[in-house]
């Protein structure tokens, strides 16, 4: 029998403040992505969203949007600390969340410093009055991660027509030896010098000082990225326990560079657009797997708190989602979601911790209300549900809802 499971995470889209936000992240406890949106762009039209059933999930509808009877919908809360990226993309995959340490650079410059003189870098400490950061081999900067939950990621950031990727990852795992955040992030791209990269330097609360990663100009051209996690296991998520059992596995966008799928295939890119044309081709092309996509430029968007560029970035991956529709046979599943909110208009360009949409697209199945999830585990668990497989390390499965009625 021919089955997929695909998700589609539209990486940064929250509906709504989770109910620990004030004491969780304190400033988050007025976050809603889609609302602010909406407050925005009151005239907002996405009809497969809508139809999958967006305005259920969200609570309330719009001026052109509204609940979907034929809908299977629910939300998710998140279960890992703070917002994160990565580690929610390890939750969605089954791993059951640890609280990381939090650190910032200051703390492990100079223990970063001598441990790369010792393996024969050069090493120049930038200096911005007591806050500093380093550069590596006069191309590579090694600092805070500023558009995250801050202390808990560090980024080397190098033009890669200078420092080529792999020589950069290099470094990065050398970095990694010796912190313990919950990620070192080696990226760049082509076309930028290490004075653009330079010239994004900013600083938080005092405290914490890094490169703006948009304003680097890496994403421009030739990016390249990979997420180095800390005490991840990935024999206990999905990618790895479906490719065990010889089912095909497929990971495409940001979701490529920071969950591990040592036998499948992953494809890293940014732009909207192609990643899920990407995801079309693959469904096109698999009979029987795992699909996941990660839609990156949605956060990007949050980050730059540019809310016309993120409705304009819905627009599109509606667009494409109403095609992947199309593909499917009564056998498939489609799950759209979140893994964290990214609230454009909220006062600051972090992550911002929200529920997630859960949007359940099963052949003739219709009008399932999936309830308040506790943890973005449960896509992993009802994947591995789907397919018989063992169950990872967390979550709950969906799967015995999604009965036709």
């Amino acid at each position: 029998m021919n089955q997929r499971f695909v998700v589609i995470v539209l990486d940064g889209f929250g509906i709504g403040a989770m109910s620990d936000a004030a004491t969780a992240r304190p400033g988050d406890e007025s976050s809603s992505t889609l609302g602010s949106i909406l407050n925005d762009y009151p005239d907002l039209k996405l009809p497969a969203l809508e139809r999958l059933g967006l305005m259920n999930a969200f609570g309330k509808t719009s001026k052109n949007m509204h609940f979907s009877k034929e809908a299977n919908f629910g939300k998710c809360e998140l279960m890992h600390f703070g917002a994160d990226t990565f580690m929610g993309h390890q939750e969605i995959m089954g791993t059951l969340p640890k609280v990381p340490k939090v650190q910032p650079f200051q703390d492990k410059v100079d223990e970063v410093a001598e441990h790369l003189l010792s393996l024969g870098h050069k090493v120049d400490v930038i200096s911005r009055g007591k806050l500093r950061y380093l550069l590596v081999d006069d191309a590579c900067t090694v600092a805070d991660n500023i558009d995250a939950d801050f202390g808990m990621a560090y980024n080397c950031t190098a033009p890669l027509d200078v420092m080529p990727f792999e020589k950069e990852l290099e470094l990065a795992r050398q970095v990694r030896e010796v912190v313990t955040v919950n990620r070192v992030i080696p990226f760049g791209g082509t076309g930028n010098t290490i004075k653009d990269i330079l010239a994004a330097e900013e600083t938080r609360e005092d405290r914490f000082i890094g490169i703006h990663a948009v304003k680097s100009k890496s994403y421009e051209q030739g990016y390249m990225c990979r997420h180095l996690g800390y005490g991840v296991d990935k024999s206990v998520q999905a990618p790895t326990i479906l490719s065990e059992a010889g089912i095909e596995v497929t990971l495409l966008g940001k979701v490529a560079d920071i969950v591990a799928n040592d036998d499948g295939k992953s494809i890293s890119c940014v732009d909207t657009g192609e990643v899920l044309d990407l995801t079309l081709d693959a469904v096109k092309s698999m009979k029987h797997g795992f699909i996941c996509t990660n839609v990156q430029e949605t956060d990007l968007a949050g980050h730059s708190q540019d809310a016309k560029w993120y409705m304009e970035l819905l627009k599109l991956a509606d667009a494409k989602i109403a095609q992947i529709i199309e593909l499917l046979n009564d056998e498939d599943v489609l799950v759209v979601m979140a893994d964290h909110g990214n609230d454009p208009d909220i006062g600051h360009n972090k992550h911002t911790r929200e529920n997630v949409p859960l949007l359940v697209w099963h052949g003739q199945v219709h009008g399932v209300e999936l309830g308040l999830r506790k943890s973005l585990s449960d896509v992993g668990a009802s994947v591995c549900d789907f397919f018989g497989v063992a169950a990872p390390q967390n979550g709950s499965s969906f799967m015995g809802l999604l009965k036709q009625k």
